[in-house]
């Protein structure tokens, strides 16, 4: 849901958007060191960086905490809900990923995905104004701008980002499966023919399939993740605008039933996303594993 903005020359509707879609950033800039701009650090996005670090150990912490309080006997609500997650993401791999082996690491890394994405996902929940605000005078004092997203998964980077890590570990573990020469053989063997002529073509789909599931598999998260922001600022604007208009009753009630509404609609796709994108990091790493 969504804080108000009752300032009386307060930003208009476009800009209040344009305002919380623009991202925490800083200009390093070196006077002492001319002309070796290797890397533009501006273009950077910290607030992403930031908080995708930071809830990833959130996570990790409370995975690890649930291990180290487990017990063998009757489980307490936190560890009997880890224990409910575990089983389902495993249950999962054991119907795309046959090799147990494999299942040793890429359970795990699903689950830690799972919950990692989750919290990110999350951030989605909290009134869009509470953090930037905060921000808002600490940023340039730091030598920052002064705006920032709280939402890691609204940021094309960050999921883009992620869908490229589950790439490398899909290409991973073709070479750990196949063996390098066998990887290598299948991309321009798979998926007409081995014959020489078609190695073109098959090698050709095969990067086309490639870049196809990692754009796909990232953009996925970003557009439904964005979207959601979307609509949590224009609620937002609802309840900034009850003020300064005649229907301002009628504004914060909707403003109020909007927020609600949404908030408990969207539990449900910050929830759904994660899963997705876990079943989708399942389902490419275990493609790994066939032989064409």
């Amino acid at each position: 849901m969504a804080s108000e903005n009752t300032g009386t020359h307060g930003p208009d509707a476009g800009e209040y958007i344009q305002h919380h879609l623009q991202h925490l950033q800083k200009d390093f800039s070196f006077e002492n060191v001319k002309q070796v701009n290797i890397v533009d650090f501006s273009l950077f996005n910290f607030d992403s960086v930031l908080f995708s670090v930071l809830l990833g150990v959130v996570g990790c912490f409370v995975l690890w905490r649930a291990s180290r309080r487990a017990t063998s006997g009757v489980p307490g609500r936190f560890q009997a809900a880890v224990e409910i997650l575990s089983e389902m993401v495993e249950n999962q791999a054991k119907g795309v990923i046959h090799n147990a082996k494999s299942r040793k690491l890429i359970s795990p890394l699903a689950l830690t995905v799972f919950v990692w994405i989750f919290l990110m996902n999350a951030m989605d929940m909290l009134p869009v104004d509470l953090l930037p605000q905060i921000w808002h005078g600490a940023g340039p004092a730091l030598g920052f701008n002064d705006y920032m997203r709280v939402v890691p998964t609204a940021d094309l980077s960050t999921t883009l980002g992620l869908s490229c890590s589950v790439l490398l570990i899909c290409v991973v573990y073709n070479i750990k499966i196949k063996g390098l020469g066998g990887w290598a053989h299948e991309l321009i063997a798979a998926p007409f023919g081995d014959h020489w002529a078609l190695y073109p073509i098959n090698f050709l789909m095969q990067m086309i399939e490639y870049v196809a599931k990692t754009v796909s598999h990232g953009m996925r998260l970003f557009g439904n993740m964005f979207a959601g922001e979307l609509v949590f600022m224009l609620i937002a604007l609802m309840g900034g605008g009850w003020a300064l208009s005649v229907t301002g009753v009628g504004l914060a009630i909707g403003h109020i039933l909007a927020g609600t509404v949404w908030t408990l609609f969207h539990i449900l796709v910050i929830t759904l996303q994660a899963f997705i994108f876990m079943m989708l990091t399942l389902i490419y790493t275990g493609q790994a594993h066939d032989a064409h």
